[in-house]
């Protein structure tokens, strides 16, 4: 029996991000023939091996006779087929499961490849994340497709799985939409072209056993497990699984120790990922945090929210935005939320560190014994961890 893609030739710009290098594995565990190009190597590049990746500062023209696509970081850049457009084509060939929504997409998507994995079903996944108890990011098996959906751009929309997964409904992407009820309505017209639909803001907190610890992990479980269920898989079977479950990647990612000191990584970069993650970590000792605000839009518009989340810490050092995909905005910095906080709190220990290195440096200098440190946001404050642990020792 022919693969899928057989015979296609996909030039991939963009290729080391965490969903392109996905797609670019999949695609060619499916037939493809796959190459690509990026500006700098990343982690996600090392699971490609045997795919031929350009690194260059300049982008370079895409070969004669190969479809182009391109990533979000590179659309205007380079003429080619959306992000959209591939991950589009990939779900429509197979059996899948979408996981969009606000919060938790990432560990909700885990949970249920990591349930069907360890049950034997075989299945393929696309995951924004690594995942070590999967080895990585991406699968290529046989049986279900397992996909993290993207609502940023609305491009959600434009998948049409046997299964529709939503976690929640939050205002995250204020370039994208106006309000609370535009993300609402997207969601809504989405599911209504689905077949089979989770709705996980209406389900009740799963009780059993897990690993990974929080409130916000018992609704992802829960969501999860539903849409296991519309997937032919018993609830008890895969709550067994489940169990074992560790978490993804820069999801409350205990890092290391030093000492008594626990230091941890975490992607949170809404307010209530944030408030989810320091309520984890509080303990009755104190709570230090190195936070990197990301993207200008967001900073903008949610610098007290952010401030209030980041107000359990005893701690904080904020750097400066990181950018992503948006320009610079006139005004708005870190420093919005560092303002924000000491309005707040006022004799709160908290600092302007703009940069990730001054940040780490500042946090190295207050820890104490007994202390839980955390790196927070989306972008490379992760970077921080490591000097963090050297200094201590």
């Amino acid at each position: 029996m022919p693969s899928p893609l057989d015979g296609r030739k996909l030039w991939i710009a963009g290729i080391g991000g965490a969903g392109m290098s996905a797609y670019a594995l999949l695609a060619r565990a499916w037939g493809a023939e796959v190459r690509g190009w990026d500006r700098t190597h990343t982690p996600y590049l090392d699971q490609l091996a045997g795919i031929d990746v350009e690194i260059s500062e300049e982008v370079p023209s895409p070969p004669s006779g190969w479809e182009p696509f391109v990533s979000t970081a590179f659309a205007g850049r380079v003429a080619g087929k959306s992000r959209a457009a591939l991950l589009a084509e990939l779900v429509s060939l197979r059996d899948s499961i979408v996981v969009a929504g606000a919060h938790g997409k990432t560990t909700t998507s885990a949970m249920i490849a990591f349930c069907l994995e360890g049950l034997g079903r075989d299945p393929a996944w696309l995951i924004g994340a690594d995942v070590p108890q999967l080895g990585g990011n991406a699968g290529t098996g046989t049986g279900w497709l397992v996909v993290e959906g993207d609502e940023s751009d609305r491009t959600v929309a434009e998948l049409r799985p046997r299964i529709a997964v939503v976690t929640n409904v939050d205002l995250d992407h204020h370039t994208t939409f106006a309000s609370h009820a535009d993300v609402a309505e997207l969601f809504a017209t989405w599911l209504a072209n689905i077949p089979a639909v989770v709705r996980g803001d209406e389900l009740s907190p799963y009780e059993g056993p897990l690993a990974v610890p929080g409130g916000h992990n018992r609704r992802n479980a829960a969501t999860a497990l539903a849409a296991l269920e519309l997937a032919g898989v018993e609830r008890d079977e895969a709550a067994g699984v489940l169990a074992d479950f560790r978490g993804a990647a820069r999801r409350l990612e205990h890092r290391g120790r030093a000492g008594d000191v626990e230091v941890y990584d975490d992607y949170a970069h809404h307010p209530a990922e944030i408030a989810a993650t320091l309520d984890v970590l509080e303990n009755g000792g104190r709570l230090l945090v190195l936070f990197q605000p990301h993207l200008y839009s967001r900073t903008r518009h949610l610098a007290a929210e952010l401030a209030a989340a980041l107000a359990v810490a005893d701690v904080v050092a904020v750097t400066d935005v990181y950018p992503a995909r948006e320009q610079p905005v006139e005004g708005v910095t870190g420093k919005l939320v560092v303002d924000a906080l000491s309005d707040l709190r006022p004799g709160m220990l908290v600092a302007w560190t703009p940069t990730v290195e001054e940040g780490a440096r500042f946090l190295a200098g207050q820890i104490r014994s007994g202390d839980r440190v955390v790196t927070i946001g989306a972008g490379d404050v992760d970077r921080a961890v490591g000097a963090l642990l050297e200094t201590l020792g």
